[in-house]
Order: structure tokens, then C-alpha cells, then sequence
């Protein structure tokens, strides 16, 4: 299997109290799938993201890319954050190849910038600076940089949670269209039902406290994504009453919290 998430607990001490927020994870991905991780807020899918790009470890199980142990960050695996976190003295340009030029010479970097910004259609933008461009726009140089880099897994934390509706969805459409070009094995992360629905092959619903896969629903839909609000209310429904008690926990908590102060 190319990616395989082999019992993984995950559990954070705090003032001598541990919580733990991730319980027997265990999923396989294909090569060149897509596959979106949804969940309500504090259900570990940023957490387990980082496990697997190496940013953050596991308590206990392991989890391994195309037959390997993930002990740290490695270049076979491309990271987008919430934020596009470029450097804001470098020009658009400059942020994709600023990965790049350990490796290779500055002509061959801007070379392989210029392909990737075209992809995100950003080629008319690449002296630009991010103060000059929308968030949006910040947030497809940081997949072309991601992608400039060849991973064989792409790794993607809700890059679009805070941009408005009509941004997302041209997004969405930039991103299928990528993966359909780059075959990319993507691992993505999201709290929308109707962005998982658009983009992914299988969706690994996730309950909270501690976080568990509650159910993988799998999406034979044909590709570029068309289908009408009816073909995929079966889905959508199905998502939303497996997270209902989830959700319902989580205010329960809260309130519990708020009460206790």
C-alpha cells in the first residue's frame, strides 16, 4: 500500500493530565488518490496530517509511505497549510523556487516555478509580491511551491477555510484539475461536506474525543466533478448524521467548560 496509517494513538500532557486526541487510526491510501479527511473541530485531522508529514509524532502505531517508516519531514511529501506562509520580501516567483535551489541551478528553479504558477494560473503574477495578490491567489502559490517540489504525496490542511465562497470554488476546480493532470496521491483535510464531496475519491469521516474513524465512504463519481445537488444529497446526509452526535459532544463539552470557570 502507498500510505498506511498502522494503529496510531496520538496524546498530549498538559499540567500533568493527558488527553488522549487520536485513537486506532487505521487507513490505507492508494497511489493517485485523493482522499479528504473530515471532521468537526478537535478531532485530530490537523493532527494526524502533521503525524504523517512528520511535523508531530506518534504516541503509539506508525505510519508508512510506500513501505517506509514517517520519522520526520521528508521532500516526498508537500505540505499547504491554513495559511500560505510565504515570505513576504520574495516575489511570487521567488517563494516557489526558494524550496528549489539547494537542488538544482537558479535557471532550472524559476524554470520549474514558472510551469507550477502557470498550473495555479498565476503566470502573469510571478513579480508580484504577496501584499499585491488576494488571499486566494497567496494560497495557489503556496500549492505551486508544494508542487514544485514533486512530492509523491500531497498534503493539504483546510488551505481553504479562510477564503469566501466564490474563491473556494474556483479553487476547487484548480485542484481537481491538478490532480487530474499530476495524478498526485493527495491527503486532504477539511470541515466542509460539499468540498469533500466535490474533490475526493473516498472521505474518512472522523468522530471527536478521542479522535476515530467513525466510517470511509467511498465516491464513484466520474471526473471533472458535475453532479447535481440530488445525485449527492444521499452523501451529504449520510455525512452529516454520522457527525451530528459528534458535533452535539462537542458543545456538550464546551458549555460543560464555560459552566466550570
Amino acid at each position: 500500500m502507498f500510505l498506511s496509517m498502522n494503529n496510531v494513538h496520538k496524546s498530549f500532557t498538559n499540567n500533568d493530565k493527558t488527553e488522549l486526541v487520536l485513537s486506532d487510526i487505521q487507513l490505507d491510501v492508494k497511489e493517485g488518490e485523493f482522499v479528504s479527511i473530515l471532521g468537526p473541530s478537535g478531532c485530530g485531522k490537523s493532527t494526524l496530517l502533521s503525524i504523517v508529514a512528520g511535523l508531530a509524532h506518534a504516541t503509539e502505531g506508525s505510519i508508512e509511505l510506500e513501505g517506509k517508516t514517517i520519522k520526520g519531514p521528508g521532500k516526498e511529501r508537500g505540505m499547504v497549510f491554513q495559511q500560505a506562509a510565504l515570505f513576504p520580501w520574495l516575489t511570487v516567483e521567488e517563494n516557489v523556487m526558494f524550496p528549489l535551489l539547494p537542488d538544482m541551478s537558479k535557471k532550472e528553479a524559476q524554470q520549474k516555478a514558472h510551469h507550477y504558477l502557470q498550473m495555479v494560473q498565476l503566470g502573469a503574477y510571478t513579480k508580484h509580491s504577496p501584499h499585491e495578490i488576494s488571499g486566494g491567489m497567496q494560497q495557489r502559490v503556496a500549492i505551486a511551491r508544494a508542487l514544485a517540489m514533486d512530492p509523491a504525496l500531497l498534503l493539504m490542511d483546510e488551505p481553504f477555510g479562510a477564503l469566501d465562497e466564490q474563491t473556494r470554488s474556483r479553487l476547487h476546480e484548480i485542484v481537481e484539475k491538478i490532480f487530474l493532470e499530476t495524478k498526485k496521491t493527495i491527503l486532504f483535510v477539511t470541515h466542509s461536506i460539499a468540498e469533500s464531496l466535490k474533490l475526493s475519491d473516498r472521505i474518512v469521516v472522523m468522530g471527536t474525543q478521542p479522535g476515530t474513524i467513525l466510517e470511509v465512504i467511498e465516491l464513484n463519481f466520474p471526473r471533472p466533478r458535475s453532479q447535481s445537488k440530488e445525485e449527492l444529497l444521499y452523501y451529504e446526509e449520510k455525512i452529516q448524521a454520522l457527525l451530528k452526535s459528534e458535533i452535539d459532544k462537542v458543545t456538550e463539552k464546551e458549555q460543560k467548560h464555560a459552566a466550570s470557570r
